[in-house]
């Protein structure tokens, strides 16, 4: 049991990870998929503004499309739009491109293997769930995070929302049965990170899948959100984390 001198790590009891762009590269062929969508969007609500695949994914990675859809309009100086029509077509259309593109990542799956066995993984992510079935069964993580443990700020909440907004943490805290002190978040977007610090819980920034050339700029921006440390893949996850819970574990037992 941690004691009130414990580490934010030594408290931790279950691991909560974001999905895209963290336990899975889908963000860059989930915008090649997206931008068609967003585009077609665009030209429905008047719009002269036209992203290309990486354009969007600089604008939005962290959000949903239909946060994303609210905001282009909201720019466009248009307001009263009916998003759900195109939030139905962009799910079918990056969850299909996802399912057929995305691989196993081995370096990630044998640290998440690790960590498995000695706390509960869950995921907490912004996208439909859906989205993430396809992720989960294409990169062969369904057992080490099941689709009850799987949370998303599109499906799972009474009012879909997306990160920053610290609710989807909250509830799969709750649903969990911990206090999100006991949630370590992982997680690779500066909005994400906003999300898990807001919600209590202690986050450690990930860059595993950050393209090379922007990992230093996300590296500060992370560390600005909160985060207790950047690291660059799930073993780092791994390094940092299993010694404090072995440092717990073992005062436990000396103290019984």
């Amino acid at each position: 049991m941690p004691t009130d001198e414990s580490t934010p790590l030594e408290r931790v009891e279950i691991l909560l990870c974001d999905a895209d762009g963290n336990l899975f590269p889908s963000e860059e062929p989930a915008f090649d998929a997206s931008v068609e969508v967003t585009n077609a969007f665009l030209a429905e609500i008047g719009s002269d503004r036209r992203f290309t695949a990486d354009e969007l994914r600089l604008a939005s990675t962290g959000m949903n499309f239909r946060t994303t859809a609210l905001r282009l309009a909201a720019d466009a100086g248009v307001s009263d739009v009916d998003v759900e029509p195109w939030v139905a077509a962009e799910k079918r259309a990056v969850s299909e491109h996802l399912a057929r593109t995305l691989e196993p990542h081995a370096a990630t799956s044998r640290a998440l293997t690790a960590l498995a066995e000695h706390l509960p993984l869950a995921a907490v992510s912004s996208s439909a769930l859906a989205r993430l079935a396809g992720c989960f069964t294409a990169t062969d993580l369904d057992e080490l995070i099941p689709p009850d443990r799987r949370f998303s700020a599109e499906d799972s909440l009474p009012t879909p929302t997306s990160k920053p907004d610290p609710a989807v943490y909250l509830h799969a805290c709750a649903q969990l049965g911990i206090a999100p002190a006991a949630g370590l978040a992982v997680e690779d977007s500066v909005v994400g990170v906003r999300s898990a610090v807001a919600a209590g819980c202690p986050t450690i920034g990930n860059l595993v899948f950050v393209q090379p050339a922007e990992r230093a700029e996300r590296a500060a921006a992370l560390e600005a959100a909160g985060v207790l440390a950047v690291v660059d893949s799930w073993q780092g996850v791994a390094d940092l984390l299993l010694p404090a819970l072995a440092r717990r574990d073992l005062l436990a037992g000396s103290a019984r």
